[in-house]
């Protein structure tokens, strides 16, 4: 992975954290909004750490692939990932 490890490992743990809070929070109970409004907050700092891997992938491993076909390929593989995003 070419992305930054450390910021990416510290948006990861930050989710897991928010995860931990969000089935504390169902365990005891709390208002269903409050619950909603921390898993929104979760999938933000999720697709932040997401944004941090394929914008590294897109510097390095697109922009160095050595031949128009693997370029192509790793271009084709990123329009997926971003498919996935919009369904």
């Amino acid at each position: 992975m070419k992305a930054d490890k450390a910021k990416v490992s510290k948006l990861l743990k930050t989710a897991k954290g928010q995860i931990d809070g969000i089935l504390r929070m169902i365990e005891e109970d709390r208002y269903c909004v409050d619950i909603s409004n921390q898993i929104m907050a979760t999938q933000a700092v999720l697709k932040k750490a997401n944004l941090e891997v394929l914008t590294a992938h897109c510097k390095s491993c697109v922009a160095g692939a050595s031949t128009p076909k693997q370029n192509d390929e790793k271009i084709e593989e990123i329009i997926a990932l971003l498919s996935k995003l919009i369904k």
